[in-house]
């Protein structure tokens, strides 16, 4: 077929999707604003490119998506520089910077190189030395904060996601079977019973949700991570787990149906506060998963799911510069005890917003093969 008789939105949005990924590995931080420095001297770069945090390891997930559906070279070139790289210096195991471990284990189990003795040392610090709260949940240490017998539902995407990964590739089904009970302990503390959307935290320490606030990026972690995690185990349609899970995401969709600002496509960064901005990585998020659930049929094709996802994919579009950058992307936020400090986080171009448009455009890429 020629040039000329392709189809024009698949031209645009790998157009789009290229631009995204120049941006994402040349976002610089001008200012100094965005760097953390640790006890130990070590000064982190959350914003650039050339570091190890989670904000990295969505970046890194994004571009393994894009490799796997387009057979872009170039997307392999960057995930393969990156953790020779890293691999090399090395960091600090935590929740967070366990995140690169689940493209590190794609990438190995496709024979792209060989991460057996990091897929190993990772995996098995989770399981074993990971510290852990009540019930054994894992606790959402950090570089700078231990956070005492807290769970948040980042810790999905961040770590729980790479354990099964790796417990697949290496035949360890013991990792496999704690990733399963980490969902479910996590849906069990974080979801609203009422409303179907996830607080952003909980604490056994004193048994509560700190601010009560249902966080948006937060959130969109959860609507990435559960069709996922199904599809990676390719769980049956009768397997319990399966049927759970999915409970778990319709009443989360559905609330987010609900909430979603119909003028823009986007979603409030606390999600059922229109007093907080509206914010742009959460709804890539979202767009994402609800795509993906569509696609693997775990929600139905009815239009309010349908139609929220395509306004979603348009409000990130709309958010998109011709360099590429993703606007309207809130910085890293912890978990606040009031609902006013998520509305101050400041906004930012973020590598997790450039791979959060990454992700959500490939789904949406998938309806143009």
């Amino acid at each position: 077929m020629s040039a000329r008789n392709a189809n024009p939105l698949k031209v645009s949005l790998l157009k789009q999707i290229h631009n995204i990924i120049n941006c994402l590995v040349n976002i610089k931080d001008e200012t100094g604003e965005f760097l953390m420095t640790l006890d130990d001297g070590r000064v982190i770069d959350t914003k650039g490119w050339n570091d190890w945090e989670w904000t990295h390891g969505i970046g890194l997930y994004g571009l393994l998506k894009l490799h796997k559906i387009t057979g872009d070279v170039h997307a392999l070139d960057i995930l393969l520089a990156w953790f020779r790289e890293r691999f090399e210096i090395g960091t600090t195991k935590n929740v967070n910077t366990m995140s690169p471990l689940l493209t590190a284990a794609y990438l190995h189990e496709a024979k792209k190189a060989d991460y057996l003795v990091h897929l190993d040392s990772w995996a098995e610090w989770v399981m074993y030395d990971m510290p852990r709260t009540e019930e054994g949940g894992l606790q959402h240490i950090t570089y700078l904060v231990v956070n005492y017998q807290q769970l948040w539902d980042d810790t999905l995407m961040m770590s729980v996601l790479p354990l099964a990964k790796i417990g697949l590739v290496l035949d360890r089904p013991h990792y496999v079977e704690e990733a399963k009970r980490q969902f479910l302990l996590h849906i069990k503390y974080l979801q609203d019973i009422q409303t179907g959307l996830w607080f952003h935290g909980w604490t056994f320490d004193g048994r509560h949700h700190f601010g009560k606030a249902r966080w948006g990026r937060g959130n969109c972690w959860v609507t990435v991570a559960i069709p996922d995690f199904i599809e990676m185990l390719n769980l049956p349609e009768t397997d319990g787990l399966r049927r759970y899970l999915v409970t778990s995401l319709v009443a989360q969709i559905d609330a987010l149906v609900k909430c979603q600002d119909q003028a823009t496509g986007l979603w409030h960064t606390v999600l059922d506060d229109e007093n907080s901005y509206l914010e742009s990585s959460c709804t890539a998020g979202f767009a994402y998963g609800i795509l993906k659930a569509l696609r693997l049929r775990l929600i139905p094709k009815e239009e309010r799911y349908t139609n929220s996802a395509k306004k979603a994919i348009q409000g990130v579009l709309a958010n998109i510069t011709p360099e590429g950058e993703l606007k309207l992307v809130s910085f890293g936020t912890p978990v606040f005890d009031n609902i006013e400090e998520y509305r101050r986080v400041p906004l930012t171009s973020m590598p997790y917003g450039q791979s959060l448009a990454l992700l959500a455009l490939t789904e949406y890429l998938r309806t143009c093969v």
